[in-house]
């Protein structure tokens, strides 16, 4: 099919080649973006809530697993970028999807458990502390779920997650219906509201401020494709608030391939579960990628998956180094290499496609997503 010829050619290819000065610093190429619009939607049943929420997905489909799989045809990337809306008040609606290319060029199993999680030698996470980190950028962006996972904070009134977080890939997870978003703040003194009294000897306590979450979004890719390898590659859902949370926000941006990344890095901020009450930052190299996926061994525990893998790099359009989320931390996985085991942790990375997807979520307009 011509149209699905071209749709991977434009996924593929950045419009801007990355420059071989030698004062080259790593910049944001742009990405020639397809255009997603709803086509139908259709009411489905009340869900039953009755999944137990994970905090880890597990795969046995590594590296060399996913390369070798068949490129989806055009139906299968529309049925798998349809989405799910779960509403606050337990309505459920099913969207189906068009995907376009225009023409004026600006577009366009559950594998082995373990009983450790994913620490890699030496420990090399951060607890951020005290309200001075904490309450600043980029550290700021980084919420916790009810449900127990991570999000991030993508625009006034968004948040980024995993999927799994939300849907087992069967049924939503039990409190998704009242799904709550937290946000760390200083806890009261003891002086009253406008007491400025501060121990520097002691960390100051915080507390999480909750937010309803007024509706979810979940792409059928995960929810069709959990029982195989395809769902890791959806593994990501899209939260909007019920009010705004009045902080600053971190953008989304396209994936570039591991090899253009800062010193082939990436960072992300969650709240694991062995360090309750904390902020967790690491940061890693990428050991290997696929178009969907990213492949590392960043240090982390249940509870970061959700994070926001983002990294900084210069936006030459605007002169100025900016940070992007382009990707979704998801989770383990566990891959027999023939008859060796070996291990990584794996983010979820936005493809054009995805890119195109979630801005639509978030800005309802077709044409302010025109640009990864």
């Amino acid at each position: 099919m011509a149209a699905l010829s071209t749709l991977i050619l434009l996924l593929c290819a950045a419009k801007d080649a990355m420059p071989s000065s030698p004062h080259w610093k790593p910049t944001w190429p742009s990405y020639r973006v397809p255009v997603i619009l709803p086509q139908s939607t259709l009411n489905l049943d009340k869900p039953q809530f009755d999944a137990e929420a994970r905090l880890e997905v597990v795969s046995p489909c590594g590296p060399a697993c996913h390369k070798s799989s068949p490129l989806p045809t055009y139906e299968e990337v529309k049925n798998y970028l349809s989405y799910e809306t779960l509403y606050a008040n337990g309505s459920l609606t099913e969207t189906e999807v068009g995907i376009y290319i225009l023409s004026n060029g600006g577009d366009g199993s559950r594998g082995r458990s373990r009983t450790k999680r994913q620490i890699y030698g030496y420990d090399s996470r951060f607890s951020i502390f005290g309200k001075d980190f904490l309450l600043n950028y980029p550290f700021s962006t980084s919420v916790k779920l009810s449900t127990g996972c991570t999000g991030t904070l993508v625009a006034e009134k968004h948040v980024l997650t995993a999927a799994h977080c939300i849907h087992d890939g069967k049924s939503y997870v039990k409190g998704a219906q009242k799904l709550r978003v937290g946000f760390l703040k200083p806890r009261q003194k003891d002086g009253g509201k406008g007491s400025n009294i501060t121990n520097s000897a002691m960390p100051e306590k915080m507390k999480f401020q909750w937010i309803r979450v007024k509706r979810t979004h979940v792409p059928k890719g995960w929810i069709k494709g959990n029982a195989n390898d395809i769902g890791m590659d959806y593994d990501y859902a899209l939260l909007e608030l019920k009010k705004p949370h009045k902080r600053k926000f971190m953008k989304i941006g396209v994936s570039p391939p591991a090899r253009h990344l800062p010193g082939g890095r990436i960072h992300f901020s969650g709240y694991d579960n062995d360090r309750p009450g904390n902020l967790v930052y690491r940061f890693c190299d990428v050991k290997d990628e696929t178009y969907d996926l990213l492949y590392q061994q960043c240090d982390a525990q249940p509870g970061a998956s959700g994070s926001g893998v983002y990294v900084r790099m210069w936006k030459r359009q605007n002169h100025k180094w900016e940070r992007k989320i382009i990707g979704i931390f998801s989770g383990h996985q566990w891959v027999d290499m023939n008859g060796t085991p070996q291990d990584f942790n794996v983010a979820v990375r936005i493809t054009p496609l995805k890119y195109a997807q979630i801005c639509y979520w978030i800005k309802g307009n077709y044409l302010d997503c025109r640009e990864g």
